[in-house]
């Protein structure tokens, strides 16, 4: 695909965050897809498949999610196989914190999947907002 294919892909996907809907992120993602959360929190690690993923990451954080999670995008940048998006994520936890992280994702694509998602964040926030996983323990 093309830069502005990857573009309009990873904007198709972040329409649907907005709305609340993961299902076409996670679709999206390649059973070899590596998520490299920057920081030193205790979230803080690359998370190595799709499974993985989806276990160690996005189940136990959004269990400390008390509603619907969004996040909207403000910013696209796409070359080659990367895209970049400037977005903020909007939820409140079962504690009862704001978790409104501010985000920069890098996206690599490979055919027509995503392979790779470089998360840089407010670790501050994360360390404020949420209990560490089952896994930092």
């Amino acid at each position: 695909m093309t830069a502005i294919e990857n573009k309009r892909f990873i904007q198709g996907i972040h329409a649907e965050l907005a709305k609340g809907n993961g299902r076409p992120f996670v679709d999206s993602l390649a059973e070899d897809f590596n998520w490299i959360m920057k920081g030193r929190t205790a979230w803080s690690r690359t998370y190595q498949g799709k499974r993985a993923v989806q276990e160690e990451l996005l189940k136990p954080l959004y269990a400390q999610f008390e509603g619907l999670y969004r996040n909207t995008a403000q910013r696209f940048i796409a070359e080659d196989d990367f895209v970049v998006v400037q977005c903020d994520g909007d939820v409140a936890t079962r504690s009862g914190k704001r978790y409104d992280n501010q985000y920069c994702f890098i996206y690599r694509l490979a055919d027509g999947k995503v392979v790779e998602l470089t998360e840089y964040l407010d670790t501050a926030l994360v360390d404020a907002a949420l209990e560490a996983p089952a896994h930092a323990g």
